[in-house]
């Protein structure tokens, strides 16, 4: 038979074993609310970032050189570069050539811009902007897929497009779609789709010296 200690002794560790699962749930359900609402706000922060990003001029007013000069140019009624070319003809947008395809392309591009933002209003941005990620192949291929398509083959003047894969897959250093189709020169031929024919010649000459094997 147990003595009057050994009950009350029971009945308090009973008490408290009971309060363990009220105070965890009170914790889980200030956890998910937390999280719901983090969750919350950045999907708001996201759509209004990418709303904002639609708009050139929302992007040239963080950026200072060159991109404020770039778009500037968006506003002559004659193309000086490929992107305004783009601009003029189809209505491209900055984000439209600065992202990627879906919505991780898109993330990716926010993240830039975020990162620019934080350089730009902590006083450590450098002027004139350095080039440091170039505009990779995928973002012009979201469009232009079809200039690499194998049914081109049989128009000679694209051989470059088609062979570009290859240069890449057997130099490091090779080159790219910007590396003839630079978006901000305003050095190219209007009549060549604003190629630079001494620039594009030299990345022509490269490729063939690494397929070719001289």
């Amino acid at each position: 038979m147990p003595s009057k200690n050994a009950v009350v002794v029971g009945k308090k560790n009973s008490k408290k074993y009971k309060s363990k699962p009220k105070r965890s749930k009170r914790w889980l359900f200030i956890s998910l609310a937390v999280v719901g609402l983090f969750i919350v706000l950045g999907g708001a922060g996201f759509a209004v970032a990418a709303t904002q990003e639609e708009d050139n001029s929302f992007c040239a007013s963080c950026h200072s050189q060159p991109e404020s000069t770039n778009y500037q140019r968006f506003q002559a009624t004659t193309a000086v570069d490929l992107a305004s070319d783009h601009h003029l003809k189809k209505d491209t947008k900055c984000i439209d050539c600065h992202s990627g395809a879906g919505t991780n392309g898109r993330l990716d591009a926010m993240m830039m811009g975020a990162r620019n933002a934080v350089l730009w209003f902590s006083g450590t941005a450098k002027q004139p902007a350095p080039l440091n990620f170039p505009i990779p192949d995928e973002n012009c291929l979201k469009c232009h897929q079809a200039v690499t398509a194998s049914t081109q083959q049989a128009t000679a003047n694209n051989h470059f497009h088609l062979f570009l894969t290859r240069w890449q897959a057997q130099d490091p250093n090779a080159g790219t779609c910007v590396s003839c189709h630079g978006g901000h020169a305003t050095d190219g031929d209007p009549s060549l789709a604003m190629i630079n024919q001494t620039r594009t010649q030299q990345v022509c000459n490269a490729c063939h010296s690494v397929l070719r094997g001289n």
